[in-house]
């Protein structure tokens, strides 16, 4: 009996290879899927961890997240080259901005995320089940994008809070997934709240994703992914009225580094 099931389990394992190998169609469905399934049991058994050690939602449960989710790019033939990360070592809080591209960018988060740094994100991530609640035992602070006051008012405490307990704030300025290998316009949330905290901008470029990971075409193989940590953008002295200007230089300047880590011309 044994014998059998092992057998039927290795035809069925042999077939899904086949199947990967001849259809990227399949072949993207089973990887997506395995993904999706990993950061749920994961999710899980991090969230234990979280609530074991420290005891509820608190930013020093990014550190156990982190450590669960780096060794996943290895279940995928992932690989980040990493640069630049000592413009992360900026005395007191500050905003980082970087591009968001796909599902698959929490990897890329968790492969740089400095120590007492929080994400800002849409309020649904709350309601996926073991994700959600990992997100939230690690501080995510969850804004409503429907409601241009509410988030306004969200990122208005967040000023306070980030200078009160000296954390910085992750922001994806594009307010969206954008896997076409270029950036959308910035929103100017983030650099609303960088210069009303008066702490500097940091940003982080990863390279396209295009090569190796396209849902349109069914595209998910292994790959490189660069990534470039930006020197700060000070913001002292500055004023509401800066605010444009700045999100313009921090957009000029992550594009042109996004289709130089690319390997495209700008």
């Amino acid at each position: 009996m044994e014998l059998g099931w092992l057998l039927w389990g290795t035809a069925v394992l042999l077939l899904l290879h086949v199947l990967m190998e001849l259809s990227p169609t399949v072949n993207f469905a089973l990887r997506i899927g395995f993904y999706c399934v990993l950061c749920l049991v994961s999710s899980a058994l991090a969230a234990a961890a979280c609530l074991l050690v420290n005891g509820g939602r608190t930013v020093k449960n990014m550190r156990i997240i982190r450590a669960v989710v780096r060794p996943f790019k290895y279940f995928f033939g992932l690989r980040f080259e990493v640069k630049g990360l000592e413009n992360f070592k900026v005395e007191g809080p500050a905003v980082i901005v970087s591009n968001h591209q796909s599902i698959l960018d929490m990897m890329g988060l968790m492969e740089v995320l400095p120590d007492n740094c929080v994400q800002v994100g849409k309020k649904e991530l709350i309601y996926m089940g073991s994700v959600g609640l990992i997100i939230y035992l690690g501080g995510i602070i969850f804004i409503n994008r429907k409601s241009t006051s509410s988030a306004k008012m969200v990122m208005s405490e967040v000023a306070k809070t980030m200078v009160a307990e000296n954390v910085k704030v992750w922001v994806y300025p594009e307010g969206t997934r954008n896997c076409t290998g270029d950036l959308l316009p910035f929103k100017k949330g983030a650099f609303h709240l960088a210069v009303q905290a008066q702490v500097p901008v940091i940003p982080v470029v990863y390279s396209s994703f295009t090569t190796f990971y396209n849902p349109k075409t069914k595209l998910f193989t292994s790959g490189k992914i660069k990534v470039e940590v930006l020197p700060p953008v000070e913001t002292k002295g500055l004023t509401s009225d800066d605010v444009t200007d700045l999100t313009d230089r921090c957009f000029s300047t992550m594009r042109e580094t996004l289709f130089r880590l690319s390997g495209r011309p700008s």
